[in-house]
């Protein structure tokens, strides 16, 4: 009886410690990052590399390395440059004119591309004949559509959108079809059994099963859109498109101004970094951290 006993109590102990264990492991950390620990792993080391690629920049040209200022100039040249743009007010009607497009072009894309995808992951004929042509659409560049976009549409917006839609679509619907084809067939069928079907299957089961492959398809997807848009900026020049930063980069080669070509790619870089940390990067750590697959600290 005593034998039973202890062996009861120590089942019930090691249950009771197995499921602190599975607690414990279901338990997440909700509370907020210290500043100092964001500080020092997410904004000191990018800064620190700008730091070092300035410093080397400066190191060519003060040793005579880079001789040249036509080819290469001096970071206060080009600090300069942003300095009388900004003074002029000219520095955000650049960013803007460039940064609304990429976005309104990106949206559009956004909804054409994701029905598109679907009708392409569920339907077999529309896959067979749809599906290699986004493939190579995907792998076409950007900038060869841009002349018979303009000859099509003439220098005006609709040709710049025009760009950016045939540069987006096929990735975001590449990367939604990709989502779809990773969802566990056990998924389906138990949305299936659970009366999600059509309509309320695809929103309540797959585009939720989808997302991490959906999401890095409009990555993707943003990414050709802003270099689609800066190609066609670049080639189709207007005066009634306004400047963007494609317009500033050409007018900086037509004027052989090295400091508002680097300027310009400076800005381009920088637009294109931000809309990535403030959009792509917080929805893509939220979709991982609700998977379990990242920690919350």
């Amino acid at each position: 009886m005593a034998s039973t006993e202890t062996t009861a109590a120590k089942d019930g102990a090691d249950l009771a410690g197995l499921e602190a264990g599975l607690d414990a492991l279901e338990t997440v950390d909700s509370g907020r990052t210290p500043f100092r620990k964001t500080l020092t792993q997410k904004v000191l080391p990018p800064v620190v590399a700008v730091l070092l690629v300035l410093a080397l920049w400066q190191f060519l040209v003060s040793s005579g390395i880079a001789d040249d200022p036509t080819k290469l100039p001096p970071p206060s040249a080009v600090w300069d440059e942003l300095r009388e743009a900004w003074l002029e007010g000219t520095l955000h009607q650049y960013i803007w004119t460039s940064v609304s497009r990429g976005l309104l072009g990106f949206l559009l894309a956004l909804a054409i591309g994701t029905p598109l995808g679907l009708i392409v992951a569920r339907v077999r004929f529309i896959r067979a004949a749809i599906g290699p042509i986004l493939s190579g659409l995907q792998s076409l560049p950007s900038v060869a559509w841009v002349p018979p976009a303009v000859i099509w549409l003439g220098l005006n917006n609709s040709m710049m959108y025009a760009v950016i839609l045939l540069g987006a679509v096929p990735s975001i619907a590449n990367g939604l079809v990709a989502g779809i084809d990773q969802i566990p067939p056990l998924f389906l069928r138990a949305g299936r059994t659970l009366g999600a079907t059509g309509l309320k299957g695809t929103w309540h089961v797959v585009m939720p099963a989808a997302l991490p492959g959906y999401l890095a398809g409009l990555k993707q997807g943003w990414a050709f859109s802003w270099r689609s848009l800066m190609a066609a900026e670049i080639i189709a020049s207007s005066p009634d498109l306004g400047v963007g930063l494609g317009q500033l980069l050409e007018n900086g080669r037509n004027t052989s101004s090295m400091p508002m070509v680097f300027f310009a790619i400076l800005l381009i870089l920088v637009v294109g970094i931000a809309i990535d940390l403030l959009i792509f990067s917080p929805l893509e750590r939220r979709v991982l951290r609700g998977r379990g697959l990242l920690a919350r600290s």
